[in-house]
């Protein structure tokens, strides 16, 4: 692949950039911190890929798009998973796939990602027009002449769709995988726990609970976008790149000079809809999404299966705790019935340690004269009469419920 970098005077500004990026490692060592960021890979529509070193301002006169719609794409920046529809672009930002997509080229960040490399390479392999997978299975071919080539170039979708189909792919098949992933530490994990609640379980389970917490969030992201690009039709018609274009070079469409700079949000979004309005008498009715349609909803029932598996994997988590909680009030409720027998026999045991004590003193009494004899009745009445005691405090705990029988 080929490397674009900056020209003219900006290198030496970029190249001062970068070298401010070189910071040293804990072992002494070098390495250029985010080295990346600033790194885009362009596919075009034969899949091959260009490396790109430039600034935001350049990919904004590449693709003319508005400095906030490129700044989703910032890798610094916490931004929602987002599907934008322009007028000459497609934003794209997904988790790790942060592209532009055209109706001529995708420009996608960070391409040297471990989980961005897929991605590059399902596009170099989707994007040309003969690649395209069909629901069998194989590619498309074109054997009987030219005129079932015209037909197979017309039957094909759109450059902007299979570069869109390929992402869609992409993130619902990452985030699929993670879910599997975390299923398979989550649920032995969970029986370990029920089996034997210890510290070490409790704390593991902890970790793959809020594991699981941020998974479901970041699917429940992408599955709100792809659902809200689904409720609004003039979302999805925004997607339609090539239609707009065609609209756009046609003879009804106008004669205005575009501007190299792109407009706002706002007026790009009028613009659109105008272009489509044109783009309709050349290419049919401007409603007619269903292909779209159809892309979109097949990848919503992918994720929507993610997250009801995630869901499914939070209701045993949460069954799993409700189990320990009826366990923990369980030893709770034994150790309080353990502790009510041995306050009542701390309690006759005084009563009978009262009585040995006090005849046990050296008190003189005339009941007979064979002292140790009255003790001896003294110290087995005592005990008995505590016995009873004993069993009458039992008795009465076990009539209101407070021990088990």
């Amino acid at each position: 692949m080929d490397r674009v970098g900056d020209s003219g005077g900006g290198s030496g500004e970029r190249n001062g950039r970068e070298a401010s990026l070189v910071v040293a490692d804990s072992q002494g060592g070098l390495k250029k911190k985010a080295a990346a960021s600033r790194s885009w890979i362009v596919m075009d529509c034969t899949g091959e890929g260009t490396i790109l070193d430039v600034d935001k301002y350049a990919i904004m006169h590449r693709v003319q798009i508005h400095a906030r719609d490129l700044r989703i794409l910032d890798p610094l920046l916490s931004y929602p998973s987002t599907i934008l529809g322009r007028e000459r672009a497609i934003v794209l930002n997904l988790e790790h796939i942060k592209a532009i997509i055209t109706s001529e080229e995708v420009l996608l960040r960070d391409p040297m990602d471990d989980n961005v490399i897929p991605v590059v390479e399902e596009l170099r392999r989707r994007l040309p027009p003969g690649n395209i997978v069909q629901p069998n299975g194989e590619g498309k071919e074109h054997v009987n002449g030219q005129h079932d080539m015209d037909a197979g170039e017309e039957d094909e979708p759109p450059f902007e769709f299979r570069a869109l189909e390929v992402a869609l792919e992409g993130i619902c098949s990452f985030l699929d995988a993670r879910t599997t992933e975390l299923e398979t530490a989550a649920y032995p994990a969970l029986d370990e726990l029920t089996s034997k609640i210890s510290s070490r379980n409790l704390d593991r389970v902890r970790k793959l609970k809020s594991a699981m917490t941020r998974l479901t969030g970041r699917v429940q992201k992408v599955r709100d976008e792809l659902e809200q690009l689904l409720d609004d039709d003039d979302d999805m018609a925004d997607l339609y790149l090539t239609r707009k274009s065609a609209g756009a070079t046609s003879p009804i469409s106008g004669s205005g000079a575009p501007n190299w700079f792109p407009a706002s949000p706002t007026i790009a979004s009028k613009i659109s809809r105008a272009s489509r309005v044109s783009a309709a008498t050349v290419h049919g009715n401007e409603n007619d999404i269903e292909e779209l349609e159809m892309l979109l909803e097949a990848y919503f029932m992918q994720i929507d299966g993610t997250l009801n598996r995630l869901t499914t994997l939070r209701e045993y988590i949460d069954d799993t705790e409700d189990y320990i909680n009826i366990q923990l009030d369980n030893h709770r409720n034994q150790l309080i019935q353990l502790e009510l027998f041995l306050s009542s026999g701390t309690v006759c045991l005084s009563v009978y340690s009262l009585v040995a004590g006090i005849f046990g003193m050296n008190i003189p009494y005339t009941w007979n004269d064979d002292h140790g004899y009255m003790f001896k009745w003294v110290v087995i009445l005592s005990g008995v009469g505590c016995l009873l005691l004993f069993s009458l405090i039992v008795s009465y705990a076990r009539y209101k419920g407070l021990v088990g029988s």
